[in-house]
C-alpha cells in the first residue's frame, strides 16, 4: 500500500510540474513574415489633374436665308463638307421672278432718268434766252437729282433680289463634319432670320478644344510662376489608361466665377481623325512643377495612425516601428512620400497587417518596389463634374 501511495504521489507531481512550465515561451506569437524593401528613388514631376469636356471650335446651325420649297439636298448624313460647299437647292423661280420684276423698275429708273436730264438741258438753254424763269429752271435740275435717287434705289434693289436668287444655294460656311439632314427635299422652309427652320448642323472639331475649371489656387501658382507660351497639357479618355493625347494650354478666362470660385481654362488638341467628338469627357493633366528626385513607395505599405499618415519600417534589431511621413501624387501607381524617410530604410510593403504592434518582432523577406502601370479607368454611372480637380501640393488619399 505504501508503494502504491509513493507512486500516486510521484504522479501527482510530475503532472504539477507540467502545468507550471513557462506560459510565456509557449503563447509568445512567431515572427510576422512581411515583405520589405527600400523606397525606390526616381526622377518625378508633379501633375495638376482635371476632369473637363471636348468642345467644337465652331459649330453652326445651318439655315435658310430665304424662305422656299426645298428641292434637292446635295449631301450624306455624316460627310466632311468643305466651306463653300452646296447643301441644299431652294426652288429659284420665285426668287428669279422678283429680280426680273427688279430690272424693269431699274429699267424705268433710268428711262425716267434719261428724260430728267433733256429737260434740264432744255431749260438750262431756255433760261440763257430768258425763255423760262429760274425756278422752272431749279425744278428741272431737281428732277434730275431725284431721278438719280430713284436709280439708285433700283440698282439696290436689283441687288438684293440677286442675293435672294443666291440664298436659294444653302451652302457650308465653315469645314467640317455635316450632322443629319432635318428637312428633305419637298418641305417648304422658313428662313431670313434665326427662328428660320433648322436644315442641319456643322461642327468643326480638327483640332478640338478642351475645355476645364481649375481652382483659384491653380490660377495664382501658374500665374506666379509666370510661365511664358502655352503651357503643354496630357489628356486620356474614360476608357484609356494612359495619357495618350498632347495638347497646349491656350485660353483662361478674364475672371474667377465667384459662385463657384473657379475659372476656365481651355487647351487645344490635336484631331486629325475626328476620333474626338465635342461633349466627350476627359481627364487631363497639367505640370504643375518642374522635375525633382523622389521616393516612392506602394499605397498599400502606408497606414494611418489617428491623422497622421505612417509607414512601417525594419529596424536593426528585426522589430517594426511607425514612421511618419508627408505623401504627394501618385506617379506610375506608386505614392510620393515627400519626407519622413531615408533612401536606405528598409519599409514594410507586404504583409503590413499582420504587424500587430509598434515594436513587435518581423521575419523580413527581401521585396521590390517596382512602378505599376496605371489602371484603365472603371466604367461609372455618374460622371465627374467638370470642376473637380485634384492639385500637386495636396496629398491624395
Amino acid at each position: 500500500m505504501r508503494t502504491v501511495a509513493m507512486l500516486a504521489a510521484s504522479a501527482l507531481l510530475m503532472s504539477l510540474n507540467y502545468g507550471c512550465a513557462p506560459r510565456s515561451e509557449a503563447q509568445t506569437p512567431p515572427p510576422a513574415s512581411v515583405t520589405v524593401a527600400q523606397p525606390l528613388v526616381r526622377t518625378v514631376q508633379d501633375w495638376d489633374d482635371f476632369t473637363g469636356r471636348f468642345e467644337a471650335p465652331q459649330e453652326v446651325e445651318v439655315r435658310a436665308r430665304v424662305g422656299g420649297y426645298v428641292q434637292q439636298v446635295h449631301f450624306r448624313d455624316g460627310q466632311v463638307v468643305q466651306r463653300g460647299q452646296l447643301l441644299f437647292t431652294l426652288d429659284p423661280r420665285p426668287a428669279q421672278a422678283a429680280l426680273q420684276a427688279a430690272q424693269a423698275q431699274l429699267a424705268q429708273a433710268n428711262a425716267q432718268l434719261a428724260l430728267a436730264r433733256s429737260q434740264a438741258a432744255r431749260a438750262e438753254t431756255l433760261l440763257a434766252s430768258q425763255a423760262v424763269s429760274q425756278a422752272e429752271a431749279d425744278t428741272a435740275r431737281s428732277g434730275v437729282q431725284t431721278a438719280q435717287a430713284a436709280v439708285a434705289a433700283a440698282n439696290a434693289a436689283v441687288r438684293a433680289r440677286r442675293l435672294d436668287v443666291e440664298f436659294t444655294r444653302v451652302t457650308a460656311p465653315i469645314t467640317g463634319r455635316v450632322s443629319d439632314r432635318r428637312v428633305d427635299a419637298g418641305n417648304l422652309v422658313a428662313g431670313g432670320s434665326s427662328a428660320g427652320d433648322l436644315l442641319t448642323t456643322i461642327v468643326a472639331a480638327s483640332p478640338i478644344y478642351f475645355t476645364f475649371d481649375g481652382s483659384e489656387a491653380v490660377l495664382l501658382k501658374y500665374q506666379r510662376q509666370a510661365r511664358q507660351g502655352a503651357a503643354p497639357i496630357q489628356i486620356r479618355l474614360q476608357d484609356e489608361a494612359n495619357f495618350s493625347r498632347a495638347g497646349t494650354l491656350d485660353f483662361t478666362d478674364n475672371a474667377i466665377d465667384t459662385a463657384s470660385g473657379v475659372v476656365r481654362l481651355r487647351a487645344v488638341v490635336a484631331n486629325a481623325d475626328n476620333f474626338l467628338k465635342p461633349g466627350m469627357f476627359g481627364q487631363a493633366r497639367l505640370a504643375g512643377s518642374g522635375s525633382y528626385q523622389a521616393m516612392l513607395v506602394p499605397d498599400a505599405a502606408i497606414a494611418t495612425d489617428q491623422a497622421r499618415r505612417v509607414v512601417y519600417v525594419m529596424n536593426a534589431d528585426g522589430t517594426a516601428a511607425p514612421r511618419p511621413v508627408q505623401l504627394g501624387p501618385l506617379v506610375d501607381g506608386l505614392r510620393v512620400v515627400r519626407s519622413g524617410l531615408q533612401a536606405n530604410d528598409r519599409v514594410i510593403i507586404a504583409g503590413l497587417q499582420r504587424v500587430q504592434q509598434p515594436g513587435a518582432k518581423i521575419k523580413p523577406v527581401n521585396g521590390r518596389i517596382e512602378p505599376v502601370a496605371q489602371q484603365a479607368t472603371q466604367t461609372v454611372t455618374q460622371a465627374a463634374p467638370a470642376s473637380s480637380a485634384t492639385f500637386a501640393n495636396v496629398a491624395g488619399d
